[in-house]
């Protein structure tokens, strides 16, 4: 040290403070980016383990059944696995199910949704607002019912067991102070029966809700003269009584041939899964659905009307899955 500083050669010392600021800075800088990076692999790319994927529909004549159809090819290309689509009797079922695993995902009436006990709705999140189900009673045109206090007595279609259409039957029923059992001569049928069998006059009426138009009864009004039974009186009473799921609507003139407008009753559907779904596949499927909704609006007409600004209100009755909300996040403008 002495011939150093003989030399001129003067030792180089760092303060310790400078020190330890530095590693302080280094490390917070670390722990930003590791954070950053989970935060990201979290929310904007989550992980999908893969797997098969299941949809529950309804009749295999109602639209659910033929939205899920075409949306299940597009489904399987994105996430690379096999997606089936299974025939239920509808809203109710397809819950159950989603449910009990015994499929991925399902199509439901909010009203449904809303019906569930707290312990089993807790169990499910809504991946989207689809569209909006229309309710449509439906006579032949010489029929004498123009209410449905008209139908005390009458063979009328209520729907399969276990269905949306069921459901919403027997509250419209209650709310005239009728039941089902009491009052009609109840029959259980899907939609493609019910409108066969109005044609042959096996049934003097039957109870619809779906998407418009619906196929079966686009068929129907083309091999028979048919009316609707106006239901909007009604649609106060049912938002009174079970919530904000119903509002009243209008069944377009043009919905149908030879259509007129009729006030009625109409409820959103939601797209549902498990709360335990996995994330990445959710968000997945959440992207297909929206991603497809033009291609698939072409030919189901209902689904023109799924769009990711309305698609996220789906609360009540149930909050969005965490997959599906990390995908309206990062669609947002």
């Amino acid at each position: 040290m002495r011939q150093a500083q003989q030399q001129g050669t003067t030792p180089i010392t760092v303060p310790v403070r400078r020190t330890r600021t530095v590693v302080v800075v280094v490390l917070v800088t670390a722990l930003v980016l590791f954070a950053g990076g989970l935060w990201i692999s979290s929310d904007d790319d989550a992980p999908y383990r893969g797997g098969p994927v299941s949809i529950a529909t309804g009749v295999k004549t109602g639209v659910y059944n033929r939205y899920a159809q075409l949306l299940a090819p597009r489904l399987s290309a994105d996430l690379s696995s096999k997606v089936t689509v299974d025939e239920t009797g509808g809203s109710v079922e397809n819950l159950e199910r989603v449910i009990d695993q015994r499929d991925t995902l399902g199509i439901a009436t909010a009203d449904s949704v809303a019906n569930l006990p707290a312990d089993l709705r807790g169990q499910l999140r809504a991946i989207a607002r689809l569209y909006d189900d229309y309710v449509q009673l439906v006579v032949l045109k010489d029929s004498p019912v123009q209410s449905v206090k008209d139908l005390k007595g009458l063979r009328v279609v209520i729907g399969p067991a276990g269905s949306g259409v069921e459901l919403i039957a027997r509250r419209i029923l209650a709310t005239q102070g009728m039941d089902a059992e009491r009052d009609l001569v109840p029959v259980r049928l899907g939609i493609g029966d019910a409108a066969s069998q109005l044609r042959d006059r096996q049934v003097d009426a039957f109870f619809w809700s779906g998407g418009l138009p619906t196929g079966a009864v686009t068929d129907l009004a083309g091999q028979a003269e048919v009316k609707f039974v106006p239901l909007g009186d009604i649609a106060k009473r049912l938002r009174e009584q079970y919530g904000q799921v119903y509002r009243e609507a209008v069944i377009p003139s043009d919905a149908y041939s030879g259509g007129v407008e009729v006030p009625t009753v109409a409820v959103p559907n939601l797209m549902v899964t498990r709360a335990d779904t996995d994330t990445g596949l959710i968000r997945r499927v959440t992207g297909t659905v929206m991603g497809n909704r033009e291609a698939i609006g072409s030919v189901v007409h209902a689904a023109q009307l799924v769009d990711p600004r309305t698609a996220i209100f789906t609360d009540p009755p149930l909050p969005l899955h965490d997959g599906a909300r990390l995908w309206y996040r990062s669609a947002k403008p």
